[in-house]
């Protein structure tokens, strides 16, 4: 008899006084056990001229082993070299992003990306699915057998262990009786209601799948953040399922067309959902193939990408949030904006100033400035030329209040400066008002001013247009265009928190900032600009690693945890940094540690990971970036601080001068040159980590991006830092021998530690 399907739904993680709504986050998934990312792979000769970097990638990819025994790799359409492929300019690295198909359908999670420099692959990864064949469309059918479960970590659940049988718990995914190791911290609806949605095998459309609309609507149930609306839809199963209807674009015609659609009508989403069958790899005693629904499905808190099996619509594969929460609790004329200028953390580090200036090559039309054919206000037929903006309303960001917590934003307020000199009072005596509202124009002000900072700082390290950025614009430059930030204040939706969206490239990201109830009078998010740079950098990592297309690449386990981690800071002078200390009102900030170099106030290693209080994402992220903190203060210690991380802008020439910013720039034996090289620790520190995520392959491990931070300053530098890098990692037990294992007796992962620097690291 097969085992038990279900859907959960559960109860907000972190409810918080005076919340309108609670959000909730699905994001889990199977780990790949074959997956690899290897930085120093063999050579591979060709006979023919290789012209392009593609023509290299084909090369490479006959080398490899083949996926159906007996054929080469590139015979029978195996694989498509996405389009988000494209060449860093910088480094003069390309990235080639391969997708594997079967039978013409594609494998959500089977990726190779390969990284090429002069006509050589330097390191690839490796996610191909090599196993035995799956049985097609019309008699498809799943592993017979899903060990353990997956499901989102949420406070307040009992612990996995304290979970019986008997439980009322409804969990995702297949549950066996006999099954001792279960992932299990869900609050859901009884399993007397779950019962009416167990899936009856005999409920398969004649082709030997379902149609989308009943997968997406147990998702749906899943997924509400609201236990009475999933409890409602429960109950009006059938009623709901004949009101969703479903648009298809083509149609299963042939071995190498599947289906793709438009679901609408779909209760919780905001608008039409999108739907396409794909291949996962289900990995159990042994990796298989099985077909499901890729749902994307954009709600009033989350933007889900999700993949619901194609037999057993009630089943969740995997699920991932392309929303990311800041962790809780615990030209034309020059504009001015009167600020915490960038530097400033927040109000109690200094005071306010006018500033003004933009970037000229990250923003050559200034941050008031746009095209009207760019223009989401715009409506058809829309006119030609420039449109100069006189509020917060750019190429880069569109910033304005959300206190409804709405999904709509066109209309929103937003300050209006006539004169483009945007000069607020934080209230009465310019003192904080006890009501956020008062000060909402210098709220968005400042959100507008800090959101176009970051955007022209991680362009001037190599987030550009190909690379996926957020702009209305690309100047023709490539990418997909028509995503600029779309940035709430004083969202309504929440409190005490923070969280940015990150759809694929091509769509806007969503920043949404919340006020934080933590003391009196209350405290505006947006103000600590460390938790604006934080969700931005979201954005950032989310984009660069596995290609600006994909934005399923950060799930979960240490991948989603590094995204928590990857921002980093410094000042002049050394001094420990609480996360967030400001906004939560305490000193020690929302982390467990601050990020400190003395392992007395900060004892983090790879191994505390193990920890049950370091399994969320958060927690995670925090010893990768006490990890990236310790190494950063190492190639500070070696290359000095610069007081400012912005580049010199180019001269009349377009050239960038080197300045005191960059190293003398060399050339390579072609007379090409080589990428610029920032002088000073701080500076080179965030041009490694932002070239090694364009390096590292999707889902990475603690070790992936370990190993691309090393080969990127290979790249850049020729390797000059290897021993400052080696042994920041191995500081915090990160050194080649450290390892991660399953453990089934302990239900998890066991790591290992490793202090050692590899031989040969610091002396050569």
């Amino acid at each position: 008899m097969r085992s038990f399907v279900g859907i959960y739904v559960t109860l907000a993680a972190a409810a918080v006084a005076h919340q309108p709504s609670a959000r909730k986050s699905l994001g889990f998934g199977p780990e790949n056990p074959t997956a690899k990312f290897l930085t120093h792979p063999a050579h591979v000769p060709s006979f023919a001229h290789l012209n392009t970097p593609r023509d290299v990638a084909l090369n490479f990819l006959t080398t490899l082993p083949s996926v159906r025994p007996g054929l080469p790799l590139v015979e029978g359409l195996d694989f498509i070299i996405r389009d988000d492929s494209y060449t860093d300019e910088r480094t003069g690295v390309s990235h080639i992003y391969v997708r594997q198909l079967w039978n013409g359908v594609e494998l959500s999670d089977g990726d190779i990306h390969l990284n090429i420099l002069s006509d050589e692959v330097i390191s690839y990864s490796d996610s191909f699915f090599r196993g035995r064949a799956p049985y097609d469309f019309y008699n498809n059918k799943p592993a017979e057998d899903h060990h353990g479960t997956f499901c989102a970590k949420h406070a307040g659940s009992p612990p996995a262990e304290e979970l019986s049988w008997d439980d009322e718990q409804l969990v995702i995914g297949r549950i066996s009786p006999s099954s001792k190791s279960r992932h299990i911290n869900c609050n859901t609806i009884s399993i007397v209601n779950a019962a009416r949605l167990a899936f009856d095998e005999a409920d398969l459309s004649q082709d030997g799948f379902s149609e989308p609309q009943k997968a997406l609507l147990h998702f749906m149930i899943a997924a509400h953040p609201s236990p009475e609306y999933a409890e409602s839809l429960l109950h009006g199963f059938e009623k709901h399922l004949e009101k969703m209807n479903v648009v298809y674009t083509y149609h299963l015609t042939g071995a190498n067309h599947h289906p793709a659609a438009e679901v609408q009508n779909v209760p919780g989403a905001l608008g039409p959902v999108k739907a396409k069958l794909v291949y996962v790899q289900s990995p159990t005693l042994e990796t298989q193939l099985t077909l499901a629904w890729k749902f994307e499905v954009k709600m009033q808190d989350n933007w889900y990408e999700a993949y619901m099996d194609a037999s057993h619509p009630s089943y969740i594969h995997t699920v991932i949030d392309w929303v990311s929460d800041a962790p809780l609790p615990r030209p034309v004329s020059q504009p001015k904006y009167n600020v915490w200028k960038w530097g400033i953390n927040d109000p109690s580090e200094g005071v306010r100033s006018v500033e003004s200036g933009y970037d000229k090559l990250a923003s050559p039309l200034g941050w008031h400035s746009l095209p009207f054919a760019n223009d989401p206000s715009q409506t058809s037929p829309k006119p030609k030329g420039l449109r100069n903006t006189t509020t917060t309303w750019g190429n880069n960001v569109i910033a304005h209040e959300d206190w409804e917590g709405a999904e709509s934003w066109l209309e929103n307020y937003r300050p209006v400066a006539e004169d483009l000199n945007f000069n607020y009072k934080y209230g009465p005596e310019d003192k904080p008002s006890s009501n956020p509202k008062d000060y909402i124009n210098l709220t968005v002000t400042q959100l507008f001013y800090t959101i176009n900072r970051v955007h022209d700082l991680y362009y001037r390290y190599g987030f550009d247009e190909v690379s996926g950025n957020f702009q209305q614009y690309n100047f023709g430059k490539g990418g997909k265009e028509g995503d600029g930030v779309i940035a709430n204040a004083q969202d309504g939706s929440g409190t005490n928190n923070a969280n940015f969206a990150t759809p694929p490239d091509g769509q806007h990201g969503i920043c949404r900032m919340y006020i934080w109830n933590t003391a009196t009078p209350y405290r505006d998010g947006s103000f600590e600009a460390g938790i604006v740079i934080h969700e931005l950098t979201h954005g950032l990592s989310t984009r660069l690693t596995g290609g600006p297309a994909n934005s399923g690449c950060l799930p979960n386990g240490e991948s989603g945890g590094m995204g928590e981690g990857w921002g980093v800071r410094s000042t002049s002078a050394y001094k420990d940094f609480p996360m967030g200390a400001w906004a939560a009102n305490n000193v020690k900030g929302i982390r467990h540690y601050p990020y400190s170099i003395d392992k007395t106030f900060n004892p983090t290693t790879y191994k505390i990971l193990d920890r049950r209080d370091f399994a969320d994402v958060h927690a995670i992220g925090e010893v990768w970036a006490e990890i990236l903190w310790i190494i950063e203060q190492k190639l500070i210690k070696k290359h000095g601080f610069t007081d400012t991380l912005f580049p010199p802008q180019q001269d009349e020439n377009g050239v960038v001068p080197e300045g005191d910013f960059y190293n003398k720039q060399e050339y390579r034996p072609d007379g090409t040159k080589k990428p610029l090289v920032p002088k000073h620790g701080n500076s080179l520190i965030l041009q490694l980590v932002i070239n090694a995520l364009k390096l590292q392959p999707c889902r990475p491990t603690f070790f992936n991006a370990r190993d691309a931070i090393i080969q990127a300053d290979q790249i850049l530098t020729g390797g000059q830092n290897k021993c400052e890098l080696w042994t920041g990692f191995s500081e915090r037990g990160l050194g080649p021998n450290a390892k991660i294992a399953r453990s089934p007796s302990k239900g998890g992962n066991v790591r290992t530690d490793d202090f050692n620097v590899p031989a040969g690291a610091c002396n050569e």
